[in-house]
């Protein structure tokens, strides 16, 4: 393999990350707006947004997993294949944070005098916001580690 199959890998990784940041964008703009339909929520117009997130998610992930394969068979970059092996765990876990968070806005608009969705969603919030830095924190592992053969 010559280097610049290893630059183009990397690269793929990186536009990988975007997308997921665009979908995240994506479903948080759609759950926002499915929450505008309340009381008499326009659930089937959600669950279709919500199978689009799940199949483009789906897809994303697929693809970072070749690549974790590929960088590790074909280049020998195991260190590589492990930060990327953490990302898909993290990237998981903040999926699920993101939907317990949408559930929790529900909660607390349809339950306005309950104080403890409110506490509840403050909770996913920080949550995700340590889920957001360890994911900071491994992408700037991944390239500095990606970087240090140039």
């Amino acid at each position: 393999m010559v280097p610049s199959d290893f630059k183009a890998l990397i690269q793929r990784f990186y536009q990988l990350q975007s997308e997921r940041v665009e979908t995240y964008r994506l479903f948080e703009e759609g759950h926002e707006a499915y929450l505008r339909t309340g009381p008499h929520y326009d659930f089937e117009h959600y669950k279709q947004l919500v199978h689009e997130i799940t199949q483009a998610f789906s897809g994303i992930s697929k693809e970072v997993l070749e690549i974790k394969g590929r960088l590790h068979r074909e280049f020998d970059r195991a260190d590589l294949s492990e930060h990327i092996e953490k990302l898909q765990s993290k990237e998981k876990q903040k999926l699920e944070l993101t939907a317990k968070l949408q559930l929790a806005k529900q909660q607390a608009q349809d339950h306005p005098d309950d104080e403890g969705c409110l506490d509840r969603i403050q909770e996913l919030k920080h949550e995700i916001i340590k889920n957001k830095e360890a994911l900071s924190e491994i992408m700037q592992d991944f390239k500095y580690d990606s970087e240090e053969c140039d």
